[in-house]
């Protein structure tokens, strides 16, 4: 069996994480988002520019390799309440994922967290999206629901969950 490396991630990856993200969303979220939000989304997120602003304001990117190949990626940052990290983004690649990649990753984001003082780790996740049974299984508890006003007349409706770590 193969085994997922992780490792940080940093500027030189944005084109690879664009294009993970490009792979990803329309498979997550065609069926839960119109295009035209979807491509709004990703300008948003995952522009070169918006990419480089939150590597800079200390978001921590993480890649996730498998057979010399980048699969996935993840994000996380601190949020001002003490102890708490927030996991931003958690993709692999759809052909790929069950591969363990996501799990790496999130393993590697909650070593990040707790090197870091951190206590408990919040996420936010799209409330028709099948990753939620994934954060569920790996100990996530649904604390509320949320909708998000994301500006061009667009809203998040997400579920915000966390655990302690």
């Amino acid at each position: 069996m193969k085994t997922v490396s992780v490792r940080k991630a940093d500027t030189s990856d944005i084109p690879t994480i664009q294009a993970i993200a490009n792979a990803t969303w329309p498979v997550a979220y065609g069926d839960i988002l119109s295009q035209e939000q979807m491509s709004y989304m990703l300008d948003m997120m995952y522009s070169t520019a918006s990419l480089e602003k939150q590597m800079q304001q200390n978001i921590q990117f993480f890649m996730a390799e498998l057979d010399n190949q980048l699969i996935g990626f993840a994000a996380v940052g601190r949020e001002p309440m003490e102890g708490m990290y927030k996991l931003h983004k958690l993709y692999v690649l759809p052909d790929i994922q069950k591969s363990g990649a996501g799990k790496a990753l999130l393993a590697a984001v909650t070593e990040y967290a707790k090197s870091n003082s951190g206590e408990q780790l919040v996420l936010q996740v799209n409330r028709h999206n099948a990753a939620v049974a994934f954060y569920q299984k790996l100990g996530f508890q649904i604390h509320y629901e949320a909708d998000f006003d994301i500006g061009n007349g667009y809203q998040m409706n997400d579920y915000v969950m966390g655990k302690a770590i």
